[in-house]
């Protein structure tokens, strides 16, 4: 059974807002993760997306972040960070390993 996704936005302790993910991100549940993705991005400059709560990214999900590269940086658990590097998001976009 699926991880249910929860979507929140907020703003960072710098001011930049912040799209928090956590559940799966799959082709059920892309449609909201791309308005949530298009919602941070309607205040303009760059975003972060964080996806340390993801357990599951589909290429849906990838897909929603695509529209986006150019003005997001990713938080990322390990889990993620091979699916980010195989799609090539890493390679075009910040991506880090959240900090303890």
């Amino acid at each position: 059974m699926a991880t249910p996704l929860e979507l929140s936005t907020g703003s960072g302790a710098d001011g930049i807002p912040v799209v928090t993910v956590v559940g799966e991100i799959d082709m059920s549940n892309a449609g909201r993760f791309r308005d949530a993705l298009g919602l941070a991005a309607a205040e303009g400059g760059r975003f972060v997306v964080d996806l340390t709560g993801v357990e599951y990214l589909d290429s849906a999900g990838v897909n929603a972040l695509f529209g986006h590269v150019s003005r997001i940086r990713l938080i990322a658990a390990p889990l993620l960070v091979p699916v980010l590097t195989i799609s090539g998001l890493s390679g075009i976009t910040s991506v880090r390993e959240p900090r303890d």
